[in-house]
Formats: structure tokens, sequence, C-alpha cells
């Protein structure tokens, strides 16, 4: 798999991350949905076991910053 497309994963986490410490919780939110699509895609077009160890860090990643995105602002 293109680095370019990890590259393109870890500025939206980043962005996500950014976001919610700016407790900008909707908006970290609209951002971790983009992000988990884009994430979607890359699953679809696999060709390496080493980019689905990639690709399943930046699930469990996202997974946690869902977590704190409902802590930060209840339920959305």
């Amino acid at each position: 798999m293109e680095n370019s497309k990890f590259i393109e994963l870890k500025k939206g986490v980043q962005e996500i991350i950014d976001l919610i410490a700016e407790k900008k919780a909707t908006d970290a939110n609209n951002k971790l949905v983009e992000v988990s699509e884009e994430l979607d895609e890359l699953l679809d077009f696999l060709e390496e076991d080493e980019d689905l160890v990639e690709i399943s860090r930046y699930q469990v990643l996202l997974n946690q910053l869902h977590q704190r995105i409902i802590a930060l602002n209840g339920n959305i």
C-alpha cells in the first residue's frame, strides 16, 4: 500500500486529537467519521499483511478517540 495513504490517515487522526483538545466534540466526531470512511476504503484494497496490521492500529486508535469524544460531550 502506498505510504501516502497512511500519511493522510495520520494527519486526519492528528486533526481529531487537536479538535478534542479544543473541546470541539462535534467537529472531532465529524472528522472521525471521515477518517473512518477512509480507513474502510483502504481495507477494500489491502494487498500486504503489514498493511492490515497498520490499519488495525488505526482502528483501535479511532475507537479510543471516539470514547474520548463521547466523554467530552456526552453521546453524539
